[in-house]
């Protein structure tokens, strides 16, 4: 058996393009553009046993044999978010067998195995644009049929979208078909070869899902073979929600550093699923900027997490990202991101969230912080006093007279901070000055702008596994609901108890092996 495939994310999102913003207002429930989901070369991106997945011939291939047969069901599981409403567009050809394309799914485990709304496909007659719940209640909707599924889980024919053997005949055997899957609310419409081929309203609200996974299906059985190509997808927010975009850097230092992938996609899970009746969050990596930056049209919030200085995502992009700022759009950026050059770049992040780190200004040890008190702020709502190890950034250059700006995690470094030469990360004399006069440094802070909208600057995160402590992780989820102007709970943004496995996932390097004794 080989071992698994997770590759980081590659999309048409990830191309270095100049972002070029139209010139409306930020509003919820508007859509954003395609994207790509298969680069046409690889599984960047995508997440299956790759004894049965490949790329052949620049098309995605599921194959059994039958001295390489699968068990059971087998998927492979696109791991670019959970999209919640959304178009999504595909190509198929299938040659035996039967398959189909999972959306708003989720993972009962074992490994790659999905459950879910599937929008079916087969080499047979019958079943090719059925809506099949896997794993999830069975047959939703036969081809051609118009259903509602009732509070027993039992789907109802309520009318019909057309003829059976009509819809089969304009279904092109072993070649290549469109499917198409439009998912808004809880109404899920399915379509191949422009054809609708079955309508669901699902209205159990005890098993409904409104947000999930998107996954390709191999079947267990005989040997069969399924190919797909031309993947994309159109998000679009659901009714009353903010739309927050997470712009999640390149890899950068190794297993459990700077893991700027599985941090956003981590945090963003946590906000759709305790705080999706306000927001919705996605995840875009930006190895330089998204290549079709109207993904960022219509966010109320925007929250990068990305190597910074020189290499910050930001920096080649900054009048675009200006003007949509400017429109009161929220900006976090978390640790390394949170520095850029002085200059044009640092004067903008100035602009944006009151203060960055600015190089030979600001320095950015690895120390124990105590935060023993917390001021009352939304950001601060269910969060008490903590002490965590991080590589936490201090002696922030911020706006004069920190006008606007709200410290929210502050404490004393102690003077082994100072221990390294001077240089532009390590040391200088105002910050030594300021360490022996005893100043307090402030490692995150709230900014109000004065023309509208709200920034946040938070240099902890170098550690992936600081993600697991509560209330590290709480801060940043209500700073990043409060930046969007959403209301912050009282007790402060729920979120699940964090376990190892949940941190494992989706890092961008492999876990170490265990040193030998």
């Amino acid at each position: 058996m080989k071992p698994s495939f997770l590759i980081p994310l590659a999309t048409a999102a990830c191309l270095a393009v100049p972002l070029l913003l139209a010139d409306k207002p930020a509003a919820s429930g508007g859509e954003a553009a395609w994207e790509s989901l298969f680069d046409g070369k690889s599984l960047d991106g995508w997440d299956g046993n790759p004894d049965f997945w490949s790329v052949q011939d620049g098309v995605i291939t599921g194959e059994t044999t039958a001295g390489n047969p699968t068990k059971g069901n087998t998927f492979l599981i696109w791991r670019g978010g959970e999209p919640a409403d959304f178009e999504l567009e595909l190509e198929y050809r299938i040659f035996s067998g039967n398959s189909g394309v999972q959306y708003r799914s989720f993972e009962p485990g074992p490994k790659w195995v999905i459950g879910g709304y599937q929008s079916d496909l087969e080499a047979g007659d019958r079943w090719s644009g059925a809506n099949y719940g896997e794993r999830f209640r069975g047959i939703l909707a036969k081809r051609g049929e118009k259903t509602v599924i009732g509070e027993d889980g039992k789907p109802t024919v309520t009318g019909s979208v057309g003829d059976s053997a009509a819809i089969q005949a304009k279904i092109r055997k072993e070649d290549w078909n469109r499917m198409r899957i439009v998912a808004k609310g809880h109404h899920l419409t399915q379509s191949i070869n422009g054809m609708v081929t079955s309508e669901v309203t699902d209205e159990d609200t005890s098993h409904r899902r409104d947000r999930g996974l998107i996954a390709l299906q191999l079947h267990a059985g005989p040997p069969m073979k399924v190919q797909f190509r031309n993947i994309r997808l159109k998000r679009s927010v659901p009714e009353g929600r903010k739309k927050v975009v997470f712009l999640a850097g390149k890899r950068s230092h190794g297993y459990g550093a700077h893991e700027h992938r599985a941090g956003c996609m981590l945090l963003a899970k946590q906000l759709n699923k305790h705080m999706g009746g306000q927001l919705s969050a996605e995840v875009h990596l930006a190895k330089d900027w998204p290549g079709n930056a109207s993904v960022l049209e219509d966010a109320d919030a925007i929250v990068i997490y990305c190597d910074g200085g020189k290499r910050h995502m930001a920096n080649e992009h900054l009048e675009g990202l200006d003007v949509t700022l400017k429109k009161g759009v929220g900006l976090a950026c978390l640790h390394y991101a949170v520095e850029t050059t002085k200059g044009e770049s640092g004067e903008k992040f100035l602009e944006w969230m009151g203060g960055y780190f600015e190089p030979h200004w600001s320095v950015n040890p690895h120390w124990d912080s105590e935060f023993k008190t917390l001021p009352t702020h939304p950001i601060t709502r269910g969060v008490k006093p903590f002490t965590i190890r991080d590589e936490w950034y201090f002696h922030m250059r911020f706006v004069p007279g920190m006008e606007g700006v709200t410290p929210i995690l502050s404490a004393h470094p102690p003077k082994e901070t100072m221990n390294r030469k001077d240089g532009a990360h390590s040391g200088n004399p105002h910050v030594r000055q300021a360490i022996e006069n005893g100043e307090i440094q402030h490692v995150a802070w709230a900014y109000e702008r004065p023309g509208g909208g709200r920034g946040f600057g938070f240099t902890g995160g170098h550690f992936h596994k600081n993600w697991g402590h509560d209330d590290f992780r709480t801060i940043v989820l209500n700073a990043i609901t409060w930046v969007a102007n959403a209301e912050v709970p009282a007790n402060g943004v729920p979120s699940d108890q964090i376990t190892a496995a949940d941190l494992e996932e989706n890092q961008d390097f492999p876990k170490r092996p265990a040193k030998k004794r």
